[in-house]
This record gives C-alpha cells, structure tokens and sequence, in this order.
C-alpha cells in the first residue's frame, strides 16, 4: 500500500468534527507551565476503532474533567458528525472493540461498594456487553468478562472469559497461576452464553486459543504435585498432551510463571499444526521464538533470538484473519521488532517517516481489504496519537492528552549500567530541558517482576517539566531481561534489588548529569515499598522519599496471600520483603523526609498498609506526611481526575518545599 503525503487541510477534511483534535495548535510551553490539571486528565481519546469492513469508526472517550466515558461510532465517509453516541448510565463503559461489521463488544463498570474487605475484592460490578449497530441494541450478561478470541468464522459469537474485564498493567498478581477461569461462547445477538470450558484440577486456565474456539496451549499449576506443567491440543483434540513438566519447588523455574510471555503465542495460518513457541530450551539465558510441532510435541527450529532481552512476544500481518507471523517483539530503546515480512516492514517504516515523533507506533485496527486502518502512537513526545489511514491519506484524528504540546515534552535514553556485583542493569532516564548537573528523581513502579520499560511516562514527564531528571532502573527481578536477571532478584528484596537503584543513581552522577545533593525517591506498590526502604538506607543517597501505594508490611500482605503448599512459590512471595526487610519493622531508622500515599480502597495493596506503617511511625517518634485518596484503587486506570490531581499537586509541592533542606 503506498501512502500519500496529502497537503494536511484536504486530508483533514471532516476529521475535526470528532472533537478528537483541537482547534488550534496548543501554544509551546514554558519549562513547568503545564498545569496540574492538564497531567492529571484521564486519558481524552481512550481507543479508536475501524469495523472489519472499513465503514465505520468506534471513538472511545471522555469529553470533561469529571465526566465519564461515551461511546461514538462515525461513518467513514463522514466524520461531520456521529451516527451513535452511546453510554451505560449508571455504569461507565471501559472498553470496547469491533468484533464483526456490526458488532462491538466491551466491558462496562460501576461502583457499588465503599469498602475492601478483602485482597483482590473490587468496589466495582462488571458486565460484559455487545451492541448491535443496524439494531441500535445492547445486550449484556453481568459479570466480570474479557475476551479471548473474536472467532472470526463466527460472526454472531465470541469467547469470552471470567475474571480478565480489567487489566493490571502495574503489578504481579501473585494468586494469577492458580485462579481458575471459566470460558464461555457469548451471543452478540442474544446476550446469553453457553458453557466452553470450566478449568480445575490440573488445568487452571487457558493461555493460548484459536480463531475456531479451540484450547490450544496451557502452563498450569498443580499444587499438589509441587509441578508447572505445560500442556497442548491439536486441533479437535478432546483432551490435553503433556508437554513440559517442572518443579516448582526449583526457584529458577519461578520465572515461567511470573514471566507472562513464555508459551504458545500464536500459529501458523497454513498449517494449524505448527505454532510459535516462546521459550528457553536447554538452560538458555534469553528467552527466544522457535517453531512448535503439535504432532510430535517436539521444538523445531529457532526463528530468532534478541542478544541482550527476551522476546516477549510476536506480531501479526495487520490485515484482520492473515495471521502471518510478520515480527518477534522484545525490549530496548523502546519495544523493538525482528521483521520476518519485507512488505509489512515497508508500510511501518512509510508511516514512521510521516508521522511526528513516531516511536511505539501500531497498526491497531485494519479493514479486511486492507484500505483503511487506524495507527497509534506513542512515546516520550507523544502522550499517545490515533491517525486515520484511508486512500492514501493520512490524518491524525486525536490525542490522549491534546493539551500537552509533543514538543514540549522530555527526552527518554536508554542506558545500562554496573551494579555493584558486575550485572549490567538497563533503565531509563527521562531527561529535563537545560543543562545538567539536574535534580533527580529515582521513579520505581509496580511488580517488581514487570517489564517498566518507559516510553510515554505521564508522571515522569510532569516531573521532568519543573526540571527533575527521572530515573527507571529495570532492576534484577524485572522480566524481560533474560532467566539470569530475574533469578538475581530472588531473596533480594530491600538488598541487591535496592542496591541496583542506589547503583544507578551513583552511576548518573559519576556521569555529570546528577546533582548528588538533589535526589530524591518515589514509587508506587512494589516501588511504594522501595520507596519506604529507601528512608533507613545506609548510605544515604536520598533528600526524601514518596511512597504510593505502598506495601508496609510485607510479612502482613504475605500472610494474606499465602499458598503453603508450593514451597518454591510460597518462598518466593514470603521473601518479597517479609523476610528480607520489612519496612514497618524499620521505623526508627528512617532519617528523611516521608510523604506516603495511599488510596482507601486499594485491593491489590490494602489500606491497613498506610494505616499500620502510620501508627508505627508515630510511636517511633517520627514525623512524615500521610495522605489518603477517598475512593482510589491501586492500579492506575481506576484513577479518577479528582485522584490525579490530589496526588500530582502533593508531590510537586512536597518536592519544591519539603524535600531535605530548602526543597529538591
């Protein structure tokens, strides 16, 4: 497909109508006069959609400070105005996707509940639901669905399953491998579901399917076996084959578990026998792509292996039902790509070169012939961007943030760096307007056993506008980076893993970019507790430190978790700090400034964790800042406008003025 630079008015034509862009270029900003209220919007343009027949659009977004998500669907050849605006009152809709030329298919929300009574309990209902353009209908089924396959060979069906209607983005669930799930086949038309399959026993839950609705691959738990055992079909199989058995009370098998990408990540669209495995056969370091042969259950030959990263996953032809298998993805710089298509490459790089700051750019919808597909966009001078592709012309439809200028924002490098055992540890720096030495931030989010790596940072991009460096170690522990680097994180919790984010801070300051009397820390989770042991450290490197959302009491949050009867597993969550250091048992050696944050129904992290680390700080005879956001949830698509603000405008505030002497 060749793609023709339109002058911008005639491809533009109708394109503004949506509401999507602004209606004048947003002026350049000063250092540091982005307000507050601009960081802290959700995001304006959520998801942009084209139907399989390339006639219609979805728009996904929000249109006020406070106000909720709608629905809009546009025809194609007329962007003046919608066809249909849509919402759920009293519920909100949160996602949704075309699943035929005439069917959209979502999930929806609404909170019932003022309080957590327990971990992983929502304040939230769900329902799933579709809705049927040529009827102008929905139907729904209450609960809490996601899907896992359109099957494309069914327009009226898709399969959907419990438990997966929101995504955790921010963290490890450590009960995830063995939560069972239930799969079920939803009538678009009817709204009623039918019974697929029910895992347990040996099957927890399905990992990989087909476009006919088939079971294909599963890694499951068998707790009482002590084994992580994979398992296959071949297409029609009624039942499972062994595939790969491992014992679990091996800690350096723990990372398949944790990891999310090792398996079967999708087949090949002329032979349903041969799939794509992502693995790392006999004891190798990086986790790479090899052919898998259903028929004999054995690994053929390797189709790529990155030299410093895991291939975390593939990517298909962009053309809905091609299934070809056009590039294995895996991280550096930003999430890269080993092309096995020429043609696919081609029309990537034509859209790199014509759209401004390209760097995790995605084809995310396509119609069937191929004409017409919306990319997105994202990346440090882009808060993330939708550009409609239609006859040949090119036109951006709208932002997730409009009111940030692109080319007001910071630049992100990618570094490694000695920790001080020798291991090279990646990270990020996102780098402030000016000359250094800067002020740094060390910024740590969830998990730990994630992959962080930045590209569009809202919060390390606010900090980086009033003049703070921003540092994202990708510590030992962090996925992603090969076996080796992750098994260096077991039991080091508050040790080596706290060690590699002073030893990066130490390195940008050896480099000249960092100011060594001007750093402070801030994380949230697995970072809030990172952020509390950061508060006794020894040496101490730190002005002060911000903790949100924080575990202050391992040992607790352990003890609430646990799973006894996996001893490698159990280890494994016990030593996330509850044996390690704790830090509600490290009070009386905090010696900086503290401002801890914490939402009141928080169900990953509990709130009892800023309520006990509070009252022990007291009696320890210590002063810090403790704040609770009403009504917040740990992750951070549950995080209203009113939530964002009340924490960026403490944080900036505690920095500027609270922060050691005289402020960062």
């Amino acid at each position: 497909m060749k793609l023709l630079k339109a002058p911008l008015a005639a491809a533009m034509l109708g394109v503004s109508a949506l509401g999507l862009v602004t209606a004048a270029p947003v002026p350049t900003q000063a250092q540091g006069t982005v307000p507050v209220d601009v960081w802290a919007l959700r995001n304006v343009v959520n998801a942009v959609q084209i139907s399989p027949d390339g006639k219609h659009l979805l728009v996904h977004k929000v249109e006020s400070k406070e106000g909720e998500y709608l629905l809009e669907i546009y025809k194609t050849d007329d962007l003046s105005k919608p066809l249909r605006r849509l919402n759920a009152d009293p519920m909100e809709i949160i996602t949704a996707q075309w699943v035929s030329n005439d069917f959209i298919f979502g999930s929806a929300w609404q909170v019932r509940r003022k309080t957590v009574k327990g971990p992983e309990e929502d304040v939230r209902d769900f329902l799933a639901y579709s809705y049927s353009l040529e009827e102008n209908k929905f139907n729904r089924v209450d609960g809490n669905f996601g899907i896992v396959n359109t099957l494309p060979n069914e327009p009226d069906q898709v399969l959907i399953s419990t438990g997966t209607a929101l995504p955790d983005p921010t963290g490890v669930d450590p009960l995830a491998a063995i939560r069972p799930r239930s799969y079920y086949k939803f009538n678009l038309k009817t709204g009623t579901r039918e019974l697929v399959l029910r895992t347990g026993g040996k099957i927890r839950a399905v990992d990989t399917w087909d476009d006919n609705g088939n079971p294909r691959f599963t890694q499951s738990t068998d707790i009482a076996a002590g084994k992580l055992t994979s398992y296959y079909r071949k297409p029609g199989d009624g039942d499972w084959t062994k595939f790969q058995e491992l014992d679990l009370n091996d800690p350096k098998n723990i990372y398949r578990v944790y990891s999310g990408f090792h398996g079967i990540a999708g087949f090949d669209p002329n032979n349903a026998n041969i799939g794509y495995l992502i693995d790392n056969p006999n004891g190798e370091d990086k986790a790479g792509l090899y052919e898998f042969d259903f028929t004999t259950g054995q690994i053929g030959k390797k189709l790529f292996e990155a030299p410093d990263a895991d291939v975390m996953g593939i990517q298909e032809h962009s053309i809905p039902g091609n299934g070809k298998l056009v590039a294995a993805r895996y991280p550096g710089a930003k999430m890269e790509r080993h092309w096995f298509d020429e043609e696919e490459k081609a029309l990537y790089e034509a859209l790199e070169q014509q759209i401004p700051h390209a760097h995790n750019l995605n084809i995310s919808s396509r119609s069937l012939d191929g004409k017409t597909m919306i990319v997105n966009n994202n990346g440090p001078h882009d808060p993330g961007s939708f550009w409609l592709v239609k006859d040949g012309k090119l036109a951006k439809l709208g932002s997730r943030n409009p009111l940030v200028n692109p080319d007001g924002l910071a630049d992100v490098k990618y570094i490694r760096y000695p920790a001080r055992d020798g291991m090279m540890i990646p990270g990020y720096i996102t780098v402030p307007k000016g000359e250094g030495p800067f002020p740094l931030v060390v910024q740590h989010n969830g998990g730990p056993a994630v992959n962080g790596m930045v590209s569009y940072d809202e919060m390390g991009q606010m900090l980086a506008s009033q003049g703070y460096m921003v540092f994202h170690p990708e510590i030992r522990i962090s996925t992603g980076w090969g076996q080796k680097h992750f098994d260096a994180g077991y039991k080091q919790h508050g040790l080596a893993m706290q060690d590699d984010k002073d030893d990066g801070v130490k390195y940008l300051i050896d480099q000249g970019l960092v100011d060594p009397d001007r750093v402070a820390f801030f994380g949230w989770s697995y970072g809030g507790y990172a952020a509390l042991v950061a508060t006794s450290r020894e040496e101490q490197l730190y002005q002060c430190s911000i903790a949100v959302a924080a575990v202050a009491d391992a040992e607790k949050q352990y003890l609430g978790r646990r799973q006894p009867d996996l001893k490698a597993l159990d280890d494994w969550n016990r030593h996330r700090g509850g044996t390690t250091v704790n830090p509600i048992n490290e009070v009386s050696k905090v010696n900086i400034p503290l401002l801890m944050v914490h939402g009141d129904v928080d169900r990953r992290v509990m709130y009892y964790h800023l309520q006990d680390y509070q009252k022990a700080f007291t009696a320890a005879g210590k002063t810090g800042e403790f704040v609770t956001m009403q009504g917040a949830d740990h992750f951070s698509v549950t995080l209203m406008f009113r939530h964002k603000q009340q924490l960026y405008t403490k944080m900036l505030d505690f920095l500027a003025n609270d922060c050691g002497p005289g402020g960062l």
